[in-house]
């Protein structure tokens, strides 16, 4: 998996000049994300590490979604994405953090229908969430690539709008 080089090199760099450091919680994407940060340059000095929590238990202790409502909406909504978010970035204690939850593959709790929801925390404060709709014959490994690349360019917009506010 080859991501954008210059996409890469130009989060590292922003989040080593702010001296500010990421961490990472994936369900749809399952490491996607964390594999990207890690090749990032100087990946030790700015991403902390990050969880896959595929499963409902899972999300529940490791992430504290709350158990009733991931049983409602299969784990897979907007406030689920920002309870991943928020509690990554406390249990790793970075800055930034960057949730996925979603579907790769089409199926009947997801009203057969390709998705995800991404969230973004920065010092304990959402800033972005959004939803990502793919075509729902899109191949499931192209899905998770897909949320990857476009979860990355959103996130090199938020550290720009952000880093120009300072």
């Amino acid at each position: 998996m080859e991501f954008q080089r210059n996409l890469l090199e130009y989060i590292s760099h922003c989040l080593m000049t702010a001296d500010e450091t990421i961490s990472i919680a994936e369900s749809v994407t399952s490491g996607c994300l964390q594999l990207a940060f890690s090749q990032m340059p100087n990946a030790s000095l700015t991403y902390k590490g990050g969880i896959t929590a595929y499963t409902l238990p899972e999300k529940v202790r490791l992430l504290k979604v709350n158990k009733k409502e991931a049983e409602e909406c299969d784990c897979v909504s907007e406030n689920i994405a920002e309870t991943m978010a928020l509690n990554v970035a406390s249990l790793f204690e970075s800055d930034w953090s960057i949730s996925t939850t979603g579907y790769c593959t089409p199926i009947r709790n997801s009203s057969y229908k390709i998705f995800a929801y991404f969230s973004f925390s920065y010092k304990g404060e959402i800033i972005l969430t959004k939803k990502l709709e793919l075509h729902p014959k899109t191949q499931a490994l192209n899905a998770q690539l897909y949320y990857t690349e476009f979860i990355l360019g959103c996130f090199k917009s938020e550290l720009n709008r952000l880093l120009i506010l300072k």
